[in-house]
């Protein structure tokens, strides 16, 4: 009798250590630096996936913001040399490029320099769980560059505050070998019309304002897009079609390239991309990297 009693409250113990290790949920995953140069933040089991095939372009097909270019270059590769950086937010006009041009300048810095330089992206709603990210980073010797690509936040959205308090870093300060890139359509990261609302409902109007405006106070560098002219569409189209060796005279290609951005309603890289893709399949040509 004292043997089966043994044995249920064994089964019954068990059962319980079950049930608890599934509340639980899984354990953290061992994150491979060596796996790969880039990778996405994966919240739920506080994972870095590696990326082993990015999709990116190369840095000399970034065409008409040779300024930003050299400013953010400059900036990523202090950083990878283990200089005082600043975080970058680069924002302004869609299509022009803004992530394009970080996950370049990253691939030419990391392959010009001896430090591994690491690229983690952190998507828009995985913005809360940044404090758990630097707790894995500052951990490593890696010197990464956490991305959030096509940042904003809309009304009554708190998560800013996680990004705010990552950026400074608290109490601890933001470890020394991450910075903070982003990308947005919008200067101070919220529709305007928002902040006039805040500012016309608010007891306090400049408090109300300053508190949501103050998250893209802590990019050290603002980094503005703007709509390109033709001549600089016409630059990334050439740019295209030389890399990938596409046969047509440049005059049809010109012609070409500027209807179907007139189709598109305007100019930017990513018009000039699309076309390049069509072109291509017209011509039964992969669009293969070198």
């Amino acid at each position: 009798m004292t043997e089966e009693l043994n044995q249920r409250l064994l089964a019954e113990v068990s059962r319980l250590a079950d049930a608890l290790e599934r509340l639980a949920g899984p354990p953290p995953a061992a994150n491979d630096w060596s796996s790969a140069d880039c990778f996405v933040w994966v919240p739920a089991n506080l994972r870095l996936q590696p990326v082993p095939r990015p999709n990116r372009v190369a840095l000399s097909l970034i065409r008409g913001v040779d300024h930003v270019r050299d400013i953010l270059h400059e900036n990523t590769l202090r950083f990878a040399e283990g200089y005082p950086a600043n975080n970058v937010l680069l924002w302004g006009a869609r299509g022009m490029g803004k992530s394009s041009l970080l996950k370049a300048v990253h691939e030419d810095v990391r392959a010009s320099t001896d430090t591994p330089l690491k690229l983690v992206e952190v998507h828009r709603e995985d913005i809360a769980s940044l404090p758990l990210l630097l707790d894995i980073l500052k951990a490593s010797d890696q010197r990464v560059i956490v991305f959030c690509d096509d940042l904003s936040f809309d009304h009554d959205d708190t998560a800013y505050k996680s990004l705010k308090a990552a950026l400074d870093g608290g109490i601890e300060g933001r470890p020394d070998n991450v910075l903070f890139y982003a990308t947005s359509n919008r200067r101070h990261l919220l529709p305007r019309h928002m902040m006039e609302n805040e500012q016309s409902t608010a007891i306090n109007p400049s408090e109300a304002v300053e508190e949501k405006v103050s998250l893209s106070d802590r990019f050290g560098l603002w980094l503005g897009f703007h709509k390109c002219s033709q001549d600089d569409y016409l630059a990334m189209i050439d740019g295209y079609a030389d890399y990938f060796r596409l046969p047509l005279e440049r005059e049809v290609l010109h012609h070409e390239a500027l209807e179907w951005a007139a189709t598109r309603g305007g100019r930017s890289g990513r018009v000039a991309w699309q076309y390049i893709q069509d072109l291509a399949g017209r011509l039964r040509l992969p669009l293969e990297r070198r």
